[in-house]
């Protein structure tokens, strides 16, 4: 019969266990890693066509007219993101990890397009302030959604539908053009973005649990990334509309 209080035994199953948790908790910390990186460079390839766009007079004449409205590529700009964002999220059991972040990548330079009139409206200060801010939300609530051990699967389930009437408000919006209710959209759109960062990064945390080991893992990695990059920008654009000094 096996010595239950053998030193030796008792040693060897927690120095096992031990070993086994380290390993995972470094893949784990690998795969977010990825995850931001990706998420990252996307916003950072934003920023950088949004300020090529922005600064050079010719280029930015092919996308938008002088008073600020698209033009027809301008148009394709904005709309091509959507079109890839729904080809991403339907089609990426036929598309390869390579393809995605292909796509990934695309997405997030057109995104820098759509974008480049922000500095045509606000000052570079406030805009460079709204960054840093956000960046700061942004990893205290990804870090929140990380850590703690409250479930967030039923706030996401409000927060999807909170996303969803957040769109509907927005096109009514075009045609209404009411002040309080662009108010309202803004903040309603500030606290969405702000619950799916923390929301996203524990779906994502908990799809590694799941999926570990696994080939389709390459592609969740750039899939969280594009939902994490469409948090970050969604929450810096808001909150611009509040922190912005308008030119």
């Amino acid at each position: 019969m096996a010595n239950q209080v053998d030193p030796r035994t008792t040693w060897g199953q927690v120095g096992a266990e031990g070993r086994a948790g380290v390993a995972y908790d470094a893949g784990l910390r690998a795969y977010m890693l990825k995850i931001y990186n990706y998420m990252a460079s996307g916003v950072l390839l934003t920023g950088m066509v949004s300020l090529l766009v922005a600064n050079n007079p010719a280029l930015f004449g092919l996308f938008f007219a002088p008073t600020g409205s698209p033009t027809i590529l301008g148009w394709a700009a904005i709309l091509c993101p959507l079109v890839m964002v729904l080809a991403m999220s339907f089609g990426m059991n036929r598309m390869s990890a390579s393809t995605l972040r292909g796509l990934f990548f695309a997405y997030a330079g057109l995104m820098g397009v759509s974008m480049a009139t922000i500095f045509t409206r606000y000052t570079d200060a406030s805009i460079a302030q709204t960054f840093f801010i956000t960046a700061g939300a942004f990893a205290a609530l990804s870090l929140w959604g990380y850590t703690t051990k409250r479930d967030l699967s039923a706030f996401g389930k409000f927060l999807f539908i909170g996303l969803i009437g957040l769109l509907l408000a927005m096109v009514a919006n075009i045609f209404i053009q009411s002040g309080p209710l662009q108010l309202a959209v803004n903040i309603i759109g500030v606290f969405i973005f702000a619950g799916l960062t923390a929301y996203d990064t524990q779906r994502l945390k908990s799809l590694y649990f799941e999926l570990q080991g696994q080939e389709f893992m390459g592609k969740v990695v750039v899939l969280g990334a594009l939902s994490l990059y469409l948090n970050f920008i969604n929450l810096f654009q808001f909150l611009l509309s509040f922190l912005g000094n308008r030119e």
